[in-house]
């Protein structure tokens, strides 16, 4: 019955680890570009605020367009006024009904009245400007989804190369951890033969302890990378991502412009921005100016519901201008040229802060690139050095001390190159985004 029970228990546990490893699945650079571009949210929702420009854009167009409605209304009435109105607008009207009698107390009616009606925008000058305002609002928009399609691109980058620099560290961590178990077998027969100590044995144990912590942590670094990059392509099946490459030092074939260029896509954007507050001022500034439209009416009217025995129209045209409607116009105004001079100050600010970005960046690279060339002198010294020590313990020559030092600053100096070189292939992507029109 014990047995059956762990036998029982030993598939179960089995089950649940079967249940909760995860596939891996190696994928290339293009094939994350290429989902991400299609199916990243960031991008869906800016494509999203471009439509929301666009269709405030085309709301615009009424100032072009006439206002046409058609409207059927039924009444039912002994109101003197209405009741001679409606049959006069009937056609019906007799000389009985001039009878005093019967304009004062005349027998109920009915009116049904159909009217289409036409109202067509003639000068209405804010109203342009508001279409040039809304235009403008609208092509910074395009531009802004451009840029955050290349930022998306650059987090591409970065997040791929975070998942290379992840794995690399995995590889280092599992040589070191083979390194360090080896090391245990062969202090572990020495301490047997009486040429080491307790002592020498238990600080190769901590060793091999510590090795495996950073591997743990290494395998959820490789976990958290992968896990992002399936963020940033919307995709949430639980696997693990590999790259189908390996981190190595991309060659530097951008030449660094000395400024910023003001064709960046986000900067035109702003501009663009600034210029439809500009607009939106002027907008305002014109609803101190007479307005002109047109309208006209066409009805039909009987008392039979749906029906139209008679008919009539009547056009015209309207000339209207608010001299003052307190200060609402006033104070208008001077919110819409506040939010202007506050969008130049914005413009001039990002310019500013860009080129703060793109010094920083010339001098992350810079220092990416000086760095490079010393942490692999000191890797290639760090493993010579590990290469003489281990042969010299081996030979019973060299403290247990010093070939876990040696061990230990190999490893570290090997994850210190990679993670340079980590810092300068994104130096390089950064400074391409930052000058990229």
């Amino acid at each position: 019955m014990k047995n059956n029970l762990n036998i029982l228990t030993i598939c179960f546990l089995s089950f649940v680890s079967i249940l909760n490893a995860q596939e891996i699945i190696q994928i290339s650079k293009v094939d994350v570009l290429d989902r991400v571009s299609n199916n990243n949210q960031s991008i869906k929702i800016s494509k999203e605020e471009f439509n929301l420009a666009r269709a405030d854009y085309r709301q615009t167009n009424a100032i072009f367009l006439p206002n046409i409605t058609v409207s059927h209304t039924g009444i039912s009435t002994t109101n003197p006024l209405m009741a001679f109105g409606s049959k006069l607008n009937q056609e019906i009207l007799t000389a009985n009904d001039f009878n005093p009698a019967f304009l004062n107390n005349p027998e109920q009616i009915q009116n049904f009245a159909t009217r289409i009606e036409v109202k067509q925008p003639l000068i209405n000058m804010d109203g342009l400007y508001q279409r040039k305002a809304a235009k403008s609002k609208m092509e910074a928009m395009t531009l802004q989804t451009e840029r955050t399609t290349d930022y998306l691109m650059f987090e591409v980058d970065k997040a791929y190369m975070q998942l290379q620099l992840a794995y690399k560290a995995l590889d280092v961590l599992e040589k070191a951890l083979e390194a360090a178990q080896s090391n245990k077998q062969l202090a572990d027969n020495s301490f047997k033969q009486g040429y080491l100590q307790r002592a020498d044995v238990l600080a190769v144990e901590v060793r091999v302890t510590e090795v495996k912590n950073q591997l743990q942590m290494a395998k959820s670094n490789v976990k958290n990378a992968s896990n992002y990059l399936s963020f940033l392509m919307n995709d949430y099946a639980n696997v693990i991502l590999k790259p189908a490459d390996n981190l190595t030092i991309n060659p530097m074939d951008l030449v660094v412009a000395s400024q910023i260029s003001t064709d960046r896509s986000d900067i035109k954007a702003m501009k663009l921005a600034s210029n439809a507050y500009e607009t939106m001022h002027k907008a305002d500034n014109m609803t101190f100016l007479p307005t002109l439209n047109a309208f006209g009416s066409y009805e039909l009217y009987d008392n039979q519901v749906f029906q139209g025995d008679a008919n009539g129209y009547l056009i015209g045209a309207q000339l209207s201008w608010t001299l003052l409607d307190g200060t609402k116009r006033f104070g208008k105004a001077q919110k819409s040229k506040a939010e202007y001079e506050k969008s130049k100050l914005q413009y001039e600010q990002y310019i500013s802060q860009s080129r703060l970005e793109l010094n920083k960046a010339k001098r992350m690279f810079i220092d990416a690139e000086n760095k490079l060339h010393l942490t692999k002198l000191a890797m290639e010294q760090s493993h010579e050095s590990l290469r003489i020590r281990t042969n010299r313990f081996e030979e019973g020559l060299e403290k247990t001390s010093d070939l876990l030092m040696a061990e230990t600053q190999f490893a570290q100096k090997q994850l210190e190159y990679y993670q340079t070189i980590f810092e300068y292939n994104y130096a390089q992507a950064y400074l391409q985004f930052l000058t990229k029109e």
